[in-house]
């Protein structure tokens, strides 16, 4: 099972990276929360546990689950490392950054997905 955790709906997705994820299984969409600017380091530690707890409840304990996390780093590296822990693999999308400048100072910016890489952790 894939867990998504981004700002990006499994719909929203391109054929390409839909295709790449269905060796992961079936895809959940889980929102991105909001992590203010101003929230401190305890904000970040409960926030995490609150979203560890719905990844566990969402994972099934027939199949291995995975996670597609990309979001606010501080909030991602915390909540890598507590499902790390508990043995959920946390996967990134990565994307061939494609920069065409229309005018100076103006520049369209597009991301090709390449693929999924795991969190080394």
């Amino acid at each position: 099972m894939l867990i998504n955790l981004s700002n990006h709906p499994y719909k929203s997705w391109g054929e390409i990276q839909k295709s790449a994820s269905a060796i992961y299984g079936k895809c959940i969409d889980l929102s991105f929360p909001r992590v203010k600017a101003t929230d401190d380091e305890d904000a970040i530690r409960q926030l995490g546990l609150i979203y560890c707890s719905k990844i566990i409840q969402l994972s099934s304990k027939s199949e291995e689950t995975y996670v597609h996390i990309m979001g606010e780093m501080t909030f991602t590296y915390y909540l890598i490392s507590l499902l790390s822990k508990k043995g959920v693999i946390c996967i990134a999308s990565t994307s061939e950054r494609i920069v065409r400048e229309i005018s100076p100072g103006h520049k369209e910016v597009k991301f090709q997905f390449a693929r999924f890489r795991k969190y080394v952790v």
